[in-house]
């Protein structure tokens, strides 16, 4: 899928599985989802810099990580 098809700005929202320290922080993009297929994903404390687009099966990978993760 293509990030130019999708329609209005990106918005990012911190993962409910950041840390609340600043540490293990990202941010996804749940309306390019909703609207592309395409999971975006950033460092929230490098909102500028490199983000991934994963699939809806890496996506539901990444949070099953998150999920089973003792950090």
């Amino acid at each position: 899928m293509n990030n130019t098809s999708f329609p209005g700005p990106v918005r990012w929202t911190k993962s409910t599985y950041s840390g609340g320290e600043g540490g293990n922080c990202i941010e996804w993009a749940p309306n390019h989802a909703a609207a592309t297929g395409e999971f975006l994903v950033r460092d929230s404390k490098n909102p500028h810099g490199p983000r991934l687009t994963l699939t809806a099966n890496s996506w539901a990978g990444l949070i099953d990580v998150a999920r089973d993760s003792d950090v």
